[in-house]
């Protein structure tokens, strides 16, 4: 469905004229350039705001040099993942110390201290690494005792893209720029919530619609991730499974 389509089915719904185009004349259409922006803002309301999509979920990882402590984030990070650590491929059992306090990271680093498996914050746009990351050593064979190459120590974190739109022509944007752009995710999704927040700004009664946009947004939130899995006879939900379907042994005293 193309942001055409969902503007048409908006605009029938709330009672403004159906549009040819939302684009060949927005900036004399007062309405479409409402639609647009509406569409605009509830796209990444519902792609940024709503939870961690698996959509819109990357990874990205940069390899040390034994210098650089700082790196430029993803051209499309939007933010970390609600659960996200920045790991480092020399610790795989635990994750570097997040330092949300840039005076404490700045205090840290003029008294050289650190967290025994590193640590890092995010200052402009950079993802800071501290200590620096040891990079690759190379083979040498001819070397008393012979050595073998060592790969560069890498940190690596998952993150949130910022592109939730589909263009037409290819690709991926973070807003909707022609008609046959589509949303990436459910587009009634983006239609409902589109409605109850038109008719909420006109003044006019949404609560109704307000609950249905929810109970989509529910809906494919929870076909997004695996339902959790409980031992035991009954599930505390129908999205549960149980892996041991019998009642659990109880200890004698």
């Amino acid at each position: 469905m193309t942001l055409l389509t969902v503007v048409k089915d908006v605009c029938a719904v709330v009672g403004v004229q159906l549009p040819q185009s939302v684009f060949s004349a927005v900036n004399s259409n007062r309405t479409m350039q409402e639609m647009l922006a509406l569409a605009n803002e509830m796209a990444q309301r519902i792609a940024y705001d709503s939870r961690d999509w698996t959509a819109f979920r990357a990874t990205v990882s940069y390899p040390g040099d034994g210098v650089a402590t700082s790196f430029n984030l993803p051209a499309d990070y939007k933010r970390m993942l609600l659960t996200a650590n920045v790991w480092r491929s020399t610790s795989v059992l635990a994750p570097m110390r997040f330092v949300p306090d840039t005076d404490e990271w700045l205090n840290r680093r003029s008294r050289n201290i650190y967290d025994a498996w590193g640590e890092w914050t995010i200052l402009a746009n950079q993802i800071r690494i501290f200590p620096a990351m040891m990079g690759a050593i190379a083979a040498n064979p001819g070397a008393t005792p012979p050595t073998l190459a060592v790969p560069a120590v890498t940190a690596y974190f998952a993150y949130l893209h910022k592109n939730c739109i589909q263009r037409a022509g290819g690709g991926f944007g973070d807003s909707f720029q022609q008609d046959g752009d589509s949303f990436a995710l459910d587009e009634r999704v983006l239609k409902l919530g589109m409605i109850w927040q038109w008719k909420a700004q006109k003044g006019s009664p949404y609560a109704e619609d307000l609950g249905s946009y929810g109970d989509a947004l529910m809906s494919i939130a929870g076909r997004d991730s695996p339902a959790p899995i409980l031992i035991g006879r009954r599930p505390i939900s129908q999205t549960v499974k149980s892996a041991y379907p019998f009642m659990l042994p109880v200890p004698s005293s």
